[in-house]
């Protein structure tokens, strides 16, 4: 496993998708440039973090390919085909980080240009975050229930674009690596065994349940369906040439993909019960220590997980409020009475009985878009008088296969090549479409103003390639969620529904956040959550049930989303504060969008001192 990692966007109840991990770490060292100009120091400093993406990019296969389109043109020209491995030695991390630092003390900070330094200051803040995570590699769940990497494989090999035949021969070998690449897997999980780290009984069954639907696929695997579509759009190719490719892909693919799912199953049977914890992660020796750890990087806030929880607290009663002046007005001060009790989490019956059945609401709203081509082109258009331009691009929507729905999240965005942003790629999972406004939601939170138009509007600024490395989680998540909150007040409802259903949406949120924060670092059990969200008028035992296992498979996940989000309003705040008279929120999501994806603090002190 790398010391980095690269997520791709996901959405609503089962939020982290993509993890592609990288496979060999970077041993990196410059010589020592002294008394050299501002402009050299630029030069220098420039050429060091390009040839320290190259080497971290090249290191995994699939991480190369969805990184570049055209590696050759970043100096990347002969790179081994691999999936990588999963590290277990943190002493290897610790080298890595201890390199690149070394590399970093060559670089005055003071004599970088704006951009630059806060490459700089980025970096240099992951390194900070590497080494403190460093003694929990094993506290590490690749086969997480949301995010793991057996449901997430084959999407990523699904998606894996054939530009020539040379990538059609990469695709297949990779295939044939399989195996290899799940072995590592299993000595990771035989070490967290050893280590009395691994899963409880009912999340292995879970993972296992997981293989079996993909192992289970026959014909209609969506691994055979999708290469025969690929591979006819490759040019040079004749039909029979076509006809052995898509031969030798049904034969990767029974030979080597799923014996590799089938020995991870069986694998995982002979573990179960060599796991001593089925609850949060406090539970784990030193496991409140490493959850302080995952909100830190995952939120990229740098507020402890007490100030996190108080500030969800603030932001649920400030939104309760704003629903009930509007219900106020709307239903003859029917909740004009709204009791709260933010450390118990009470609140009225009425708040309650809205809040836990948002449906009645959804139903209310009566939409006619449906088509999503069409409501990311009129969300595109809508936004245009209050977020900046963003540069041309196409956008295509998929569907979840039937057969995944129910392993996959209810969207996820496909993060194009950063040297070809123009092609983008968002996945629906219908199964979790209930209705129209949840549909429109969803595509803003992924589309515009979401994930697609930051990360094309970013792209567009030219960045640094190594900013592209960092998992920067609470930016990335955090805005396509105040994105989604945005697109409430755009959907074709009543300004009092949209406030109705905008508040009641975040309150969701800021409710899980604090359950993932009371399972992971209170120590809650089952009954303690029923008990939680019995306050908030949600009583069914299957559903807090359902919240439940989403939580404890997905450490920081909620929290990701939710504290993300209300960081970008609390930036907003006191970016309106400053400019008094002068604020326009179109100049406060360009400052933010300049900025690009990183922690807070970062975001805070470089926003509008980036270059155009």
């Amino acid at each position: 496993m790398s010391i980095f990692q690269k997520y791709i966007a996901g959405r609503k109840s089962a939020r982290l998708v993509f993890v592609i991990l990288i496979g060999l770490l970077v041993s990196f060292f410059l010589p020592g440039c002294q008394k050299q100009t501002a402009e050299e120091t630029n030069l220098a400093f420039e050429k060091f973090t390009n040839e320290l993406f190259c080497q971290e990019t090249a290191s995994n296969t699939v991480n190369l390919h969805y990184t570049l389109r055209n590696p050759e043109e970043f100096g990347i020209r002969e790179a081994p085909v691999t999936f990588g491995t999963f590290e277990t030695d943190e002493n290897r991390k610790l080298a890595s980080v201890e390199n690149i630092r070394r590399a970093m003390e060559e670089f005055d900070p003071e004599q970088l240009s704006v951009t630059n330094r806060l490459t700089f200051d980025v970096l240099d803040y992951y390194m900070d975050r590497l080494k403190e995570n460093a003694e929990f590699t094993l506290y590490e769940e690749p086969l997480g229930l949301v995010s793991g990497i057996h449901t997430q494989l084959p999407v990523l090999l699904s998606e894996y674009q054939f530009y020539d035949r040379e990538d059609v021969d990469i695709y297949l070998e990779l295939m044939k690596m399989t195996p290899e690449y799940f072995q590592s897997l299993i000595a990771f999980e035989q070490a967290k065994s050893d280590a009395g780290l691994f899963m409880s009984d009912a999340a292995a069954m879970q993972v296992i349940e997981q293989c079996k639907v993909f192992m289970n696929m026959g014909e209609s695997n969506y691994l055979i369906t999708t290469f025969v579509d690929r591979i006819g759009q490759v040019r040079g190719l004749s039909e029979k040439e076509k006809s052995i490719y898509i031969q030798r892909n049904a034969l990767m693919l029974t030979s080597y993909v799923l014996p590799a799912y089938s020995k991870l199953s069986a694998a995982l049977q002979s573990l179960m019960g060599t796991g001593v914890n089925d609850q949060g992660l406090c539970y784990f020796p030193e496991g409140k220590e490493y959850y302080e750890q995952v909100v830190k990087v995952s939120t990229g806030s740098e507020r402890s997980v007490s100030e996190m929880k108080d500030l969800t607290k603030r932001q649920i009663v400030e939104d309760l409020e704003a629903m009930e002046r509007v219900l106020g007005i709307t239903q003859n001060d029917r909740m004009k009475h709204v009791v709260r009790d933010t450390q118990e989490g009470n609140v009225s019956q009425e708040a309650a009985a809205l809040i836990g059945n948002p449906e009645e609401a959804h139903e209310a709203a009566a939409m006619d878009t449906a088509n999503p081509i069409s409501i990311l082109n009129g969300l595109k258009k809508e936004i245009a008088k209050t977020f900046p331009t963003a540069p041309d691009t196409t956008v295509s929507v998929k569907y979840v296969p039937e057969a995944l729905q129910g392993n996959l999240s209810p969207a996820f965005y496909m993060i194009p090549a950063i040297d070809s942003y123009e092609e983008n790629v968002i996945y629906v999972n219908q199964a979790h479409m209930g209705n129209p406004l949840t549909l429109f939601t969803t595509l803003a939170h992924e589309g515009f103003p979401g994930h697609l138009y930051q990360n094309v509007y970013y792209a567009g600024t030219d960045p640094d390639p190594v900013r592209s490395m960092f998992n920067t989680g609470g930016y990335v998540e955090g805005w396509a969620t105040y994105a989604e909150m945005c697109s409430y007040y755009l959907a074709p409802i009543t300004k009092e529904q949209a406030t109705i259903l905008q508040k009641n949406s975040s309150i969701i949120l800021g409710l899980y956040t604090l359950a993932d924060i009371g399972i992971h670092y209170d120590g809650w059990s089952r009954v303690d959550a029923l008990a939680f969200f019995s306050n908030y008028g949600i009583q069914d035992v299957n559903t807090v049930n359902r919240i439940y296992d989403l939580v404890l498979g997905s450490p920081g996940n909620y929290a990701k989303y939710y504290i993300g989000y209300v960081e970008f309003l609390e930036l907003k705040k006191d970016y309106a504060a400053e400019k008094g008279t002068d604020f326009s929120q179109k100049k406060f999501h360009k400052d933010v969008l300049m900025t690009g994806p990183a922690p807070f603090e970062l975001v805070e002190r470089y926003m509008g001192k980036c270059e155009e």
